[in-house]
């Protein structure tokens, strides 16, 4: 049987019942209503009740007690006091991933705290794991950079599971839009994308082409910021100048798109790249076809990493406050520890982008003597 939103009637009850019990309206070891009192609330049958509570009881919320009823169950006070937070990031050997962690290592650190670090690959299912091994472990809080924001979080449930046990958490990078309200920190990725792309059209670029990763959060408003920079330039915008890609081809289809673009004569004078890794890719890429950065085609980068200041060609880019971040996060998440309402701490912290200028870009307006020559000419 399914209901009229499209699921099936007993996950619609146990939805509910988890709203509930999640929220605190019903607390630890309350006694839910009888199997036939859910059933006459609900107007469903006894065996959709039986089966929504099942699945309560699989994840933890209720415990069923031979003889007595169901309750709600008891959380496990072991986990405060443990001085144990985790953090869980995408990967732990990119470039930006250590200083970001020494930043909340430092705040945590004079704190008293220990960290738990795991990382999930930007596997979905990798993460679901983390998060079970975390409610298993005596942790107080968790940092956490969601894998693949951009996608719908399928397993919220665990995420509920934290809120029931009382176990805060910040998102960093990023956030699911279902829990959007939840704490969170991040770049002002919007802004930066208009920075790189402003940049380019302010040295006269006209054919601008844009590589962003479709699958989170920071690509889609990497994006937005280009569009709205060709925008405000009076540009029309042109989807077939866009490169997406996603975590699993990362390492491939951008520099392959790129390829067929070149060999299709496609006009190209500059490239905004999602970050500095891509933009190193496509670098290597324009030297195959023996086109110089920045005298053929301008590139610009995101992140400010390592490889933006040691490669051949310095690239111009984004500062990412990497450290600034970590701390930021470890500091909000201490005040969800120390208890401090939502109301009276600001959920939404977003850093400002900084664009920093190098060798990458070329100016390609006319110089006032050639504007003079030309002018003669006529």
């Amino acid at each position: 049987m399914v209901s009229d939103s499209g699921k099936t009637k007993y996950y619609v009850l146990m939805e509910e019942l988890k709203k509930e019990i999640v929220s605190g309206e019903r607390k630890p070891g309350d006694q839910l209503p009888s199997e036939n009192q859910l059933s006459a609330a609900f107007h469903v049958s006894r065996h959709t009740v039986r089966k929504a509570l099942s699945i309560l009881e699989q994840e933890g919320f209720i415990k069923a007690e031979h003889g007595r009823g169901t309750f709600v169950s008891k959380r496990d006070g072991s986990k405060i006091g443990s001085g144990n937070i985790a953090v869980i990031t995408t990967y732990l050997s990119d470039y930006i991933f250590p200083r970001l962690i020494q930043g909340i290592d430092r705040v945590l650190t004079e704190k008293g705290y220990s960290i738990i670090l795991k990382n999930t690959g930007n596997s979905r299912f990798r993460e679901s794991k983390c998060l079970e091994e975390i409610l298993n472990k005596d942790v107080e809080g968790l940092i956490i950079e969601p894998s693949k924001s951009e996608i719908l979080c399928r397993h919220k449930g665990i995420y509920d599971k934290l809120d029931f046990y009382q176990i805060p958490y910040v998102f960093i990078q990023g956030y699911y839009v279902q829990m959007k309200e939840k704490p969170h920190i991040r770049l002002d990725d919007c802004l930066g994308g208009s920075l790189v792309t402003r940049h380019l059209i302010q040295l006269g670029h006209k054919h601008i082409v844009g590589i962003f990763k479709a699958d989170d959060s920071q690509g889609r408003d990497r994006h937005k910021g280009y569009v709205s920079a060709l925008q405000a330039a009076g540009f029309s915008y042109d989807p077939d100048m866009v490169i997406w890609f996603h975590t699993e081809d990362r390492a491939s289809k951008p520099s392959q798109i790129l390829k067929i673009m070149l060999e299709e004569g496609q006009p190209i004078d500059g490239i905004v790249c999602y970050n500095d890794q891509i933009a190193f890719e496509v670098m290597n890429t324009l030297e195959k076809y023996q086109l110089q950065v920045p005298d053929d085609i301008s590139v610009t980068g995101y992140d400010n990493s390592v490889l933006a200041e040691n490669g051949r060609v310095k690239l111009t880019t984004i500062a990412h406050p990497q450290e600034q971040l970590g701390a930021m996060a470890a500091e909000l998440l201490l005040e969800k520890l120390n208890g401090i309402p939502d109301e009276e701490s600001k959920v939404e912290r977003i850093l400002k982008p900084v664009l920093v200028v190098r060798d990458s870009c070329k100016d390609r307006r006319p110089s006032k003597i050639e504007t003079i020559s030309k002018s003669d000419k006529v």
